[in-house]
């Protein structure tokens, strides 16, 4: 099996960069995990809740890329639709990494799910809770960028920036019909489909039916910011302003 992404029609997330699929990354960081789990078996460690970074997207605006340009600039990890998609609908995987968690910090990851079950009231389903076990573990396991699947609505406000990428259906139209060589009509035919499914998702998973501007720090508009490294600096930006860090030269 061929272990990067490739896709000859548009799925949400993708844009022309070679990437691990979900299968592969997931194994390499279990690995990972596993390791560093055996090196500080001997150590007591206070338990430490990373900052995150959640991009909200209209599809079709480019949040991976510029995911990819922010996790360059301020070194953490890309999660991306197709991982959370991938470790949600596996019980065995989203379980092995809370385990990894829990090794080192006992009980804690418990404590953490509790407080969001009764602070959070749309965790009803068994996809939802294990949506949201999904994105604590991994939250918790290192510093993340997430990009959809609505991380934002799931993790303490007050450790995330919450960023929203916007535009108008031109502007994602035309990129969509350029990145895969498509015309204009057919592109609109696949974003309308993505929309759809988008809409159904949060209306089923968060009983969502439209988006509020307050869940956000930030919105960036492509439109009127449209280089990709230029977002990524702007987020970069706040994310140190916001929690005080020094991450920028």
């Amino acid at each position: 099996m061929n272990q990067f992404s490739q896709e000859t029609c548009y799925k949400p997330g993708y844009y022309d960069k070679k990437r691990l699929n979900a299968a592969a990354w997931t194994d390499a960081y279990i690995k990972k995990w596993s390791k560093e789990n055996a090196d500080k078996k001997q150590e007591k460690e206070k338990p430490f809740i990373p900052y995150s970074i959640c991009f909200s997207r209209q599809i079709g605006v480019g949040a991976l890329e510029i995911a990819d340009l922010l996790a360059e600039i301020i070194h953490y990890r890309v999660v991306d639709r197709e991982i959370l998609e991938h470790m949600a609908q596996d019980t065995n995987l989203a379980q092995k990494a809370i385990e990894f968690y829990d090794e080192r910090y006992p009980g804690k990851m418990s404590e953490l799910f509790s407080m969001l079950i009764s602070e959070k009231t749309f965790i009803k389903s068994d996809y939802a809770r294990q949506l949201v076990k999904t994105v604590i573990a991994l939250a918790n396991t290192e510093p993340t960028i997430f990009v959809g699947r609505g991380t934002h609505l799931i993790l303490p406000r007050n450790i995330v920036l919450s960023i929203r990428l916007v535009s108008s259906k031109g502007y994602r139209i035309d990129r969509l019909a350029s990145m895969l060589n498509i015309g204009k009509s057919e592109a609109e035919t696949q974003l309308n489909i993505t929309d759809i499914e988008q809409h159904a998702f949060f209306k089923t998973v968060y009983n969502k039916k439209a988006t509020s501007y307050d869940e956000f720090d930030i919105v960036i508009n492509r439109d009127h910011i449209n280089v990709p490294f230029q977002a990524a600096q702007i987020i970069a930006c706040a994310f140190e302003q916001k929690f005080g860090l020094k991450i920028l030269k």
